[in-house]
C-alpha cells in the first residue's frame, strides 16, 4: 500500500479557556483554525488548489463552532475554493480521528494532499449541550453514561489507585511541561496567534502552573462530588446512580480535582499529509509516515478505559511490540487515564508524555489529538528516535490510536 507521509505539523499555543480571561477567548474559532492552516502553506509552499480535502475535528459543534469549521477555516486562511473541507466529532478523539481519516485517504490512493487538524474553544458558552446520553432515556437504559469526571473517579476506585499517585503524576506533568517550555521543545511547531488588527494575541502556553508540587495539589478539593449527585431533571438518575446501575457495589471515591484533571483551554492544530508521488513531484520533504491506525470501543459507562485496548489493537495492526515504541502520548484527560495506561502496559514512565500533558498544558478537545501527533514527531526528531504511539480516551467509551515512524 502507498504510504501516508506527514510533511509538517503545527499548532497554536493554548489559551486559558475562560471567556474574558483567556488570551484567545475573544477570537472566533474559525480564526484559530485559519492560523494553523496558513502556517502550513507558508512553511511548505504548497498550492492550496492541490489540497484534496481538509478533515477537521471539533467536538462541540454548536454556535460559533457549528457550520463545518474545517471548510470555513480553510476559506478564512485563503485556501483555493477547490480545497473542500469536512468537520467530524469523536469527542476528545476528534483530532486523532481527523489525522487517521486523512491518512486513510492517501493510503487508499484516492487523494494526494490532505490536511487534518482540529479546533476547540472551550471558552465559548456551551449552549444546548447536555450530558452524554441525557437526551435519550432509552439509550441510558441500554448503556448508562455518566459525567467524565465522575467516570474518572469511578475508575480510580475500581482500580484502587490512590489520590497520592494521581497527584504525583500531575506534578510530574507540570514539571515536564515547564522543562519543555524552558528548553524550547515546542517552538518548532508553535504558531503565534494574531488579532485581526495584526497585533499579537498569544505566542506562549498560557495554562501551565510551574512550581506545582504533589503537596500543593493535595490541598485542592475534589471536583466531582456535587456533580456526581446532580440530577438534571426530576425523573433523571444522578451520574453516580448511572454508574451504580452497572457497578452496584462500587463506592466511588472522589480523587480528581482541578490540578489532576485536564486544563480547560482554547487551541487549534493542523497536520499536512501527502502521498509519496506528490511529495517527490513537488519537492516536499516528509518528516514521518503513518505505520498503522486503529479505533477501539470499550465500556461507555466508565467511558475512559479504551486507550489500553486501542494501543494493543494498533500495535497488532503494525506488527509491532510495545518495545518497538520509542515514545508514547496518551492524553491526560484525567490523571487516572494516563496512570492506568502506564500500569496496565507496564511502560517505562520516561517514555510516556515526556513533555508533560493536558494536566499541565490543557486539552482543547477537538484539537488535542493533532497536537499530540505533532508533539511526538518533534520530540522523536529532537532525540533522534523513530517510532511514536499516540492515543486518547473519548466520550462514549472510545479511543482512536495512531503509530507514526520518522522517515
Amino acid at each position: 500500500m502507498p504510504d501516508a507521509l506527514i510533511i509538517d505539523a503545527c499548532r497554536t499555543p493554548r489559551g486559558i479557556g475562560k471567556q474574558g480571561k483567556g488570551a484567545l477567548s475573544h477570537l472566533h474559532p474559525q480564526h484559530l483554525g485559519a492560523t494553523v492552516l496558513k502556517a502550513l502553506v507558508e512553511r511548505n509552499g504548497i498550492d492550496t488548489a492541490d489540497v484534496d480535502d481538509v478533515v477537521w475535528g471539533t467536538s462541540s459543534q454548536v454556535c460559533e463552532q457549528s457550520g463545518d469549521l474545517g471548510r470555513m477555516a480553510a476559506l478564512d486562511a485563503g485556501f483555493d475554493i477547490k480545497a473542500s473541507g469536512a468537520t467530524l466529532d469523536r469527542f476528545c478523539g476528534s483530532g486523532i480521528t481527523s489525522a487517521n481519516y486523512a491518512a486513510h485517504a492517501v493510503i487508499a490512493g484516492m487523494e494526494d494532499l490532505v490536511v487534518s487538524g482540529g479546533t476547540e474553544m472551550m471558552s465559548l458558552p456551551k449552549k444546548g449541550i447536555l450530558p452524554m446520553g441525557a437526551n435519550n432515556q432509552h439509550l441510558q437504559e441500554l448503556h448508562p453514561q455518566s459525567h467524565q469526571g465522575v467516570c474518572a473517579d469511578a475508575i480510580a476506585s475500581l482500580e484502587q489507585i490512590p489520590r497520592e499517585a494521581l497527584d504525583a503524576l500531575a506534578a510530574e506533568s507540570q514539571s515536564r511541561a515547564d522543562r519543555a517550555i524552558q528548553e524550547g521543545r515546542f517552538e518548532k511547531s508553535l504558531i503565534p496567534v494574531m488579532n485581526l488588527d495584526g497585533s499579537l494575541a498569544l505566542d506562549r502556553e498560557e495554562f501551565p502552573r510551574p512550581g506545582t508540587t504533589a503537596e500543593s495539589l493535595s490541598q485542592l478539593p475534589a471536583s466531582f462530588p456535587k456533580i456526581a449527585d446532580y440530577r438534571h431533571s426530576e425523573d433523571a438518575l444522578t451520574f453516580r446512580e448511572l454508574i451504580n446501575q452497572r457497578y452496584p457495589d462500587l463506592d466511588i471515591q472522589h480523587v480528581h480535582h482541578a490540578g489532576n484533571s485536564s486544563g480547560v483551554v482554547d487551541g487549534a492544530a493542523a497536520i499536512l499529509f501527502a502521498s509519496e508521488s506528490y511529495a517527490k513531484a513537488h519537492g516536499l520533504k516528509p518528516r514521518a509516515r503513518v505505520v498503522a491506525t486503529a479505533n477501539m470501543g470499550d465500556d461507555p459507562t466508565l467511558m475512559l478505559n479504551a486507550p489500553v485496548p486501542a494501543a494493543h489493537k494498533v500495535l497488532k495492526k503494525a506488527g509491532m511490540e510495545l518495545s518497538d515504541i520509542d515514545l508514547f502520548e496518551v492524553n491526560e484527560a484525567f490523571a487516572v487515564v494516563s496512570e492506568k495506561f502506564q500500569r496496565d502496559l507496564d511502560l517505562d514512565r520516561d517514555k510516556v508524555n515526556v513533555n508533560g500533558g493536558a494536566m499541565a498544558l490543557g486539552h482543547p478537545i477537538g484539537a488535542t489529538g493533532a497536537i499530540l501527533i505533532g508533539t511526538v514527531l518533534d520530540e522523536l526528531e529532537r532525540r533522534d528516535q523513530q517510532v511514536g504511539l499516540i492515543t486518547m480516551c473519548a466520550g462514549g467509551g472510545m479511543a482512536p490510536a495512531i503509530i507514526i515512524e520518522r522517515v
